[in-house]
């Protein structure tokens, strides 16, 4: 793994929550650079395998070369599909990391960052259609509205929208610069930085479909793993705490946890913690991503 590529957040905690045995299967769902895959390795032992998925063309050239590693280049929403393609059900643990790797961030040209300019691109997937250019240029101004108050949580996200609408009548927004432009208005003066942060991110939420991959993976998340097995999920932002935290407590996105005829809940996790794992005041100062990590962790029944 190149050092500069991505930082593991929480990494020995994410490993440790695995519980790894040494002849067990198990996914790294957000490959990136390979930093928590390589330390899974080590708890291996030769019959042990560790699968891992990224979509990214740039996390594809830190394949790792073992004989207990697969690398599968898909979105983790396929994740029982491949696992079935490789004669790797049922597994022990599952990891996934939701965060943008410091390295997408640090490379101007995937559009992923306000401190540069670049073409408003935003894709982790590089062969997908969908642009943060398709979505600023095409989308109508209800559905910015909703994609900048839902997925950006944008307290202006009306009038947001309404200025890019009128912005791009006379000409196309295609880079970075020309989107901060076009909404300077409307950016809270002295919070420039965390404003543009939550417009990147409700972009990039909506170019990747984030919020369906991440519903479709946890779903099927119950019939990959075997009795037993764990499932550690670090999120970075609330939509995602959110649905992860739901989920891993009552088995369904919203409402209550259901219940059998006599009383018992039915639910296919048991939480190994009840609050979640946060990041040291020592790896905050070492890794200024590290202070908005969340890590949940549950055992299939």
């Amino acid at each position: 793994m190149d050092k500069g590529y991505h930082v593991p957040v929480l990494l020995k905690e994410c490993v440790d929550a695995l519980a790894i045995k040494p002849n067990g299967i198990y996914v790294d769902v957000t490959f990136g650079g390979g930093g928590h895959s390589k330390e899974i390795l080590k708890k291996l032992e030769k019959d042990g395998v560790l699968a891992a998925f990224d979509q990214d063309e740039d996390a594809k050239k830190n394949s790792l070369n073992d004989d207990r590693f697969v690398f599968i280049d898909q979105n983790f929403r396929h994740l029982k599909n491949n696992l079935r393609a490789h004669d790797l059900l049922p597994v022990d643990g599952i990891l996934a990391d939701l965060g943008v790797s410091s390295h997408q961030f640090d490379v101007p040209e995937r559009g992923f960052s306000t401190r540069f300019d670049a073409n408003l691109d935003m894709r982790m997937d590089q062969n997908g259609d969908l642009t943060a250019q398709n979505v600023i240029n095409n989308y109508p101004e209800e559905k910015l509205h909703k994609i900048f108050g839902i997925y950006g949580e944008i307290q202006n996200a009306k009038s947001l929208a309404k200025a890019i609408v009128t912005a791009r009548l006379a000409n196309q927004i295609l880079t970075i610069n020309d989107l901060k432009s076009a909404i300077a208005k409307n950016i809270p003066k002295g919070k420039e930085n965390k404003y543009l942060a939550q417009v990147f991110q409700a972009l990039r939420i909506e170019v990747n479909q984030e919020m369906e991959a991440l519903k479709e993976f946890l779903g099927q998340t119950v019939d990959v793993l075997a009795k037993g097995g764990r499932l550690v999920i670090m999120s970075y932002h609330s939509l995602e705490d959110r649905l992860v935290k739901n989920f891993l407590a009552k088995g369904k996105f919203s409402g209550a946890v259901e219940k059998d005829f006599f009383g018992n809940e039915i639910k296919p996790f048991d939480l190994v913690v009840k609050k979640s794992i946060t990041a040291s005041e020592e790896e905050i100062k070492l890794n200024n991503r590290a202070r908005s990590a969340r890590l949940r962790i549950a055992i299939k029944r």
